[in-house]
């Protein structure tokens, strides 16, 4: 059996064993009925997570949720209405400031100074951690030759484009060496070649052993990035779980997908009438689809197509994707979190 708790005395996230034998998992980050009021609106309604050591954890949803007001209220940029937090044993309300000095933070809005280069901007915040003068000049330099900007150092911040400006926020989050990684959006509005980077070095972090919690819209970036999802709408978590338990629960129903030799046309409503079981649909010239809730058994099929003289070229399972589990179980159409930055952020 699977338990799943905080850490306790700022002990490190790792398996455990009671002794009845029971193997917990020592949670990083533990939040449990966490709710943010402003006046009558709630932004926040009584979330519960626990996050691992090492994971990436995307917090999914749509303009409003309530994504950037969890990550103010973990960080300490807000304070909870009500509930716990707890960050690596730490009581992530009664002493946040110690909580800060192990964590990084990457806000959706770049907190740099403009009038400041890349480099002096890098050793400012890195002196707000009492990092000694040479040990920042020497991170700052090295964090810009991995982030690609070593020739842009001494450029004034303003003067940077989107995806620079976010990648050396992003570094200036990183530069204390945090334990835990917060980063709210970190992908969004930039171009296609900054946004693969910052995936890349997002994924860099997690093997060295950085816990990145992240918010994002984007349900492929999720897909591709995270270990563990929660799906948020209206200040509610719906539905939480690594993205293979996502898969498996919600997409109950099992898709074969098969090529044949030829057309298709005219077979199809054949295999419906002796396969009532399943539904059946042409997916192309050559190939159809074949659903049911119990995984199909090919080995008829297959045989009645023999019969009916029709070679099989190709027969595969389809997986569902994690944006086909989010519509499902919130209702909520990927294009509406993609228009996310036209309405106002919770």
């Amino acid at each position: 059996m699977l338990k799943i708790i905080p850490s306790k005395q700022n002990l490190p996230a790792k398996d455990r064993k009671t002794k009845n034998g029971e193997r917990f998992i020592m949670s990083i980050i533990s939040v449990t009925g966490l709710k943010k009021a402003y006046g009558a609106i709630i932004a926040v309604d009584g979330i519960s997570l626990d996050i691992e050591k090492g994971q990436i954890f995307g917090l999914l949803g749509p303009n409003g949720a309530g994504k950037t007001t969890t990550i103010n209220m973990l960080t300490g940029l807000a304070r909870p209405t009500a509930g716990k937090i707890f960050v690596d044993g730490i009581d992530g309300i009664k002493n946040i400031k110690k909580v800060q000095r192990i964590i990084g933070i990457v806000p959706d809005e770049s907190n740099l100074y403009d009038e400041m280069d890349g480099f002096d901007n890098l050793c400012f915040c890195a002196s707000l951690y009492g990092i000694k003068k040479a040990e920042r000049e020497k991170r700052a330099n090295k964090l810009l030759e991995i982030f690609g900007l070593k020739n842009t150092g001494k450029r004034p911040f303003r003067a940077y484009s989107k995806g620079m400006r976010r990648k050396l926020t992003i570094a200036a989050g990183i530069i204390h060496h945090p334990e835990i990684l917060f980063l709210d959006e970190p992908t969004t509005g930039i171009d296609v070649e900054s946004a693969r980077q910052i995936r890349s070095l997002i994924l860099d972090m997690k093997r060295q052993g950085t816990t990145v919690f992240l918010t994002t819209h984007y349900i492929e970036e999720a897909e591709r990035l995270c270990d563990t999802v929660a799906f948020i709408v209206d200040g509610k978590i719906i539905k939480k779980g690594t993205i293979d338990e996502l898969m498996e629960n919600e997409g109950n129903e099992h898709i074969l997908k098969l090529t044949l030799e030829g057309s298709v046309n005219g077979i199809i409503s054949d295999l419906q009438l002796n396969f009532p079981n399943f539904r059946i649909k042409p997916g192309g010239n050559n190939s159809c689809f074949i659903s049911s809730v119990e995984r199909p058994s090919l080995l008829p099929i297959l045989q009645y197509l023999d019969k009916k003289g029709i070679s099989v070229y190709e027969a595969r399972e389809i997986r569902p994707s994690l944006e086909d589990v989010f519509v499902k179980v919130t209702g909520i159409e990927a294009a509406e979190l993609k228009r996310e930055k036209e309405g106002v952020r919770k």
